[in-house]
């Protein structure tokens, strides 16, 4: 799937980090490892977990208001907010009402939906929210991201339970005004499904319910296949990329600043093979971890936080999330 030169501004960011940190050395300490090894397997050093009381909600609803107040906006001034969580609080509602009600919005019938394509929902998110917002259905939205996978995750897994972090992040979106450059220039998806099956979390749904004699204690957590996942990335990348836009596989071209999920360390560094350099590839991995869907606006809100992107930059957001499926965007902040 391709999507169509849009205008979208981004004028607000907001972030919500857990206040616990986990470090590689308790994480080794737990599941017996050597010192060193976390950093050496994933890039991760450190992540934060949440806590019992910093739920999905709660955790979106702090971000989606720290990017209103960024935009120098209400809540109020909002005609949609659009949930793009890889992880579920709940399995019904979705987490957009829970978001919605812990904004206060809960009597209001102002419009709340998600989109899930797990790692990669926010790019589904500004995809939606570009044409939503060039068909003049809504005026002004915010995109809300809110992972919890802590919960999911088993120690007997060291790969999966030391790669993994929580966070939470937004941004407030609306149609460019006339006379700037703003815009979604580029949109690309592509899924792989016989591939399905090589990130999971194979309980919660109607194959295996609870009440399923066949569910085990281990389908609710996180099974992850990260090197056949790598191997897929690297036979498929290039191709996706060119897709995406032509000569993207070996030059940036007039890219600023690549912007990817930080799925794991041999992810980024695979950029380089594309011709970018490492002051152009923004990484959150290693204080952060890989949080789902909430890593790209994580990292995205980080380059802009630290003036490394600026408006009117052309940014590349990409990644490959479960399905399996590729995603990439081409931003123009």
């Amino acid at each position: 799937m391709t999507g169509g030169d849009r205008p979208l501004e981004i004028v607000g960011f907001g972030r919500y980090l857990p206040t616990r940190v986990v470090t590689n050395e308790e994480l080794e300490r737990a599941c017996c490892l050597q010192p060193g090894w976390i950093e050496r397997h994933t890039g991760v050093r450190e992540r934060r977990w949440a806590g019992p009381h910093e739920s999905n909600s709660v955790m979106g609803a702090a971000a989606a208001r720290a990017a209103a107040a960024d935009a120098g906006l209400g809540i109020e001034d909002f005609d949609l907010i659009l949930c793009a969580a890889g992880t579920p609080e709940q399995s019904i509602p979705d987490n957009s009402a829970l978001i919605h009600r812990e904004l206060g919005l809960g009597q209001s019938g102002v419009a709340a939906m998600s989109v899930n394509l797990t790692c990669l929902s926010f790019l589904a998110a500004l995809d939606l929210a570009a044409s939503m917002l060039a068909e003049d259905r809504y005026r002004m939205i915010l995109v809300v991201t809110s992972d919890i996978t802590s919960v999911g995750l088993s120690l007997k897994d060291p790969a999966s339970a030391t790669l993994f972090g929580d966070a939470a992040a937004a941004v407030a979106v609306t149609r460019t005004p006339a006379g700037e450059s703003s815009r979604l220039q580029e949109v690309r998806f592509e899924t792989y499904g016989a591939a399905a099956d090589l990130i999971e979390v194979r309980g919660g749904g109607s194959r295996r319910h609870p009440d399923n004699p066949a569910m085990s204690r281990e389908d609710n957590f996180v099974s992850l296949n990260g090197q056949r996942i790598y191997r897929m990335a690297r036979r498929y990348q290039n191709g996706f990329l060119d897709r995406l836009r032509k000569g993207l596989a070996t030059s940036p071209g007039s890219i600023r600043l690549a912007i990817p999920h930080q799925a794991s360390g041999h992810s980024l560094r695979a950029l380089r093979r594309n011709g970018f350099r490492d002051e152009q590839i923004v990484v959150t991995l290693d204080r952060f971890g890989n949080c789902a869907a909430s890593s790209l606006p994580l990292t995205l809100h980080e380059a802009v936080l630290s003036g490394r992107a600026r408006r009117g930059d052309e940014l590349l957001l990409a990644g490959v999330g479960a399905g399996v499926t590729f995603g990439g965007v081409i931003l123009t902040l």
